[in-house]
């Protein structure tokens, strides 16, 4: 069947990754049904061109809502779903857990038991379920282990990433156990255009171009692998287009840096083009904050699986990405002062 017959369910389509994934799936005509219950993040005005488009759909509504996600599955009938709805911020999940539990392990039960459902009355070819994952259950990378593979031990540190590892382990079961056929997938930490403004990156680009202090958790030594959006969005089209059903598949670039040497790219990118004028210093701004708990030390990824098997590897080097980042958000002041 040709992609412009194809139909796709993508949950959480108006967050940072849901929202530039709708953008790819349309822009190849694929149908997509958006299903989303905009939350804080919610990204309204990245999806409102969306609305242009005649084979894009949206519905309001939590995941945890069955009767009406049953409904949609029937009516839209499916060829795939993307399933990206998440609470996703580790400082929120320390301060209130439960949200986490809600959406992201009891609303994922609620949407496989769904897509079991319309999978074994429709019998659809082909028909996958993709679960959009995060390299943070594997825990704390030390220098006595390797980079996270398919096969790391899970060992989450703060709620966020105990809620996801659970609902991997739920899909991972629900493949097993009821054969529907899912594909799990670990990516490592994203950034780009339109990222809501609490994630580190944005908040280091919107602290310094206000000239207010930008907060740095302990001693800024934290590591983590930062893939750029279009990487990953580039990744989970191959995975869906060519992934192995009931297989993991890690998307990272298996390279780390320190969050303050990140702060300190970002405030270089910053003073050479000196948008204002003012050949200010912006590294001055950088500002070691207390350490959040259970704040991992390391993320690094081994993404060699999905090079070998799907011809996959990140494209974008982290002082390009960061810098086509930093001018997208000098270029559009509007939305995230109006975030």
């Amino acid at each position: 069947m040709s992609s412009n017959n194809k139909k796709i369910i993508i949950t959480g389509g108006a967050g940072f990754i849901g929202g530039r994934l709708v953008d790819f799936f349309l822009k190849k005509n694929f149908s997509v049904m958006n299903i989303d219950k905009l939350t804080y993040a919610a990204n309204i005005s990245a999806i409102k061109k969306f609305n242009n488009y005649s084979k894009y759909f949206f519905v309001k509504t939590d995941i945890n809502n069955s009767k009406l996600i049953k409904k949609v599955f029937n009516d839209f009938k499916p060829h795939a779903i993307f399933h990206l709805a998440a609470e996703s911020h580790v400082d929120r999940s320390i301060k209130n857990s439960l949200a986490f539990i809600k959406t992201n392990i009891v609303g994922t039960y609620s949407l496989l038991n769904n897509s079991l459902e319309y999978f074994k009355k429709n019998k659809k070819k082909n028909f996958v379920f993709i679960h959009v994952s995060t390299d943070e259950v594997y825990g704390d990378y030390n220098i006595d282990k390797k980079p996270f593979d398919e096969n790391t031990s899970y060992n989450p540190s703060s709620p966020y990433s105990a809620s996801k590892a659970s609902s991997d382990h739920l899909v991972k079961s629900w493949g097993k156990t009821y054969d529907l056929p899912i594909i799990v997938t670990n990516c490592s930490n994203n950034y780009g255009n339109y990222q809501f403004p609490e994630k580190l990156i944005p908040r280091i680009i919107i602290s310094a171009i206000n000239k207010k202090k930008i907060p740095i958790y302990g001693d800024g030594s934290n590591e983590r692998d930062w893939l750029y959006i279009n990487d990953h969005i580039n990744a989970l089209f191959k995975i869906y287009k060519k992934g192995k059903v009931n297989n993991t598949y890690n998307i990272g670039t298996g390279r780390s840096i320190s969050n303050l040497k990140i702060a300190n790219k970002i405030c270089n990118i910053l003073s050479k083009i000196n948008y204002d004028n003012s050949g200010f210093d912006y590294s001055k701004l950088i500002t070691f904050v207390k350490d959040r708990p259970g704040h991992d030390t390391k993320y690094l990824v081994n993404y060699s699986k999905i090079r070998k098997e799907l011809n996959w590897v990140p494209k974008v080097s982290l002082d390009k990405g960061l810098a086509l980042t930093v001018n997208w958000y000098l270029k559009n002041l509007n939305w995230w002062k109006n975030i």
